[in-house]
């Protein structure tokens, strides 16, 4: 359990600062390896929230202190990474958004505001509510859970301890039990090294499933850098066998855009290139198989 006492650290403070760094290393790796046995589980989960999501549902991360930080952290990627509309993000942080960078500890124990946060945000049945805390039990998670089934969402509990109230009220439920940390309780070490990981990889199987990915590059990102422009003209290059010349032209036309930007490139003008990914549901693949039978 997250909260025992290892005695193997009893006098961890006398320690040399390589052995404790070592020892601290070596909880990492253990927090990444405890996730294996749930890898089914979180490619169940996200298959599930992708078809969820399908029906312009919203995003909603759940969380107290480390945990709720951790998945503030994995929300706040996916717009520039994958495109994800702002407007289908929901935040519920024990203590608010405040809570962020100044703690609020007393907070994780309101049960009522979890439920309260998830009826201001108007959660409904086209919903996915993430809730995570490493000790599985945590009032204000717990509660907004609980409300969030209540209103027809569908519910992911992510934890580190077994046999937890979250993981029995979860329709999906994520289980990384990383045990015991090196400094009793403090799980923002092993505990949050699992959830990060967890939420890595279960918001980006999503993305896929739900056509944001192609061939490996990230071809919803929002281009909104000279670095990110760069890496889109590289992606248009290799996914079309351009020059980065024309690649760079047809992401002006398409204002940024890369999946309209493969499409101008293969020939197809602005109008044409953004019907036929409206026709495809954003798809690219999708859409290029439309392109295909147009032009055969």
């Amino acid at each position: 359990m997250t909260e025992d006492v290892s005695q193997r650290f009893v006098n961890f403070d006398q320690w040399s600062t390589q052995d404790a760094i070592e020892a601290m290393y070596e909880g990492q790796l253990l927090a990444i390896a405890a996730i294996k046995t749930a890898v089914s589980d979180i490619a169940v989960a996200a298959e599930g929230a992708a078809e969820r999501l399908s029906e312009k549902g919203r995003l909603v991360y759940v969380g107290a202190g480390t945990s709720g930080r951790i998945a503030v952290q994995d929300g706040a990627e996916l717009g520039p990474t994958f495109g994800w509309p702002q407007e289908r993000m929901v935040f519920c942080l024990a203590g608010g958004m405040e809570a962020l960078t100044i703690s609020a500890e007393g907070a994780e124990d309101d049960f009522d505001d979890g439920i309260k946060q998830i009826r201001e945000a108007k959660v409904g049945k086209n919903d996915v509510v993430f809730g995570v805390a490493a000790s599985g039990k945590t009032p204000f998670t717990l509660g907004a859970l609980k409300e969030a089934n209540a209103l027809g969402a569908m519910t992911i509990g992510i934890t580190n301890n077994p046999h937890t109230p979250i993981l029995e009220e979860a329709d999906y439920a994520i289980l990384a039990e990383t045990g015991s940390e090196l400094i009793a309780g403090s799980t923002r070490m092993k505990a949050g090294t699992s959830q990060k990981a967890i939420f890595n990889m279960l918001s980006t199987a999503i993305m896929t499933r739900l056509g944001r990915i192609y061939k490996g590059f990230m071809v919803d990102m929002i281009v909104s850098n000279k670095k990110l422009e760069n890496r889109a003209v590289n992606m248009i290059c290799d996914i079309t066998d351009c020059s980065a010349e024309v690649a760079g032209s047809s992401l002006k036309t398409a204002n940024r855009h890369i999946k309209t930007a493969i499409l101008i490139t293969l020939g197809e003008n602005l109008n044409s290139s953004e019907r036929i990914l409206a026709q495809a549901g954003g798809n690219l693949r999708e859409a290029l198989v439309i392109m295909k039978s147009i032009n055969d």
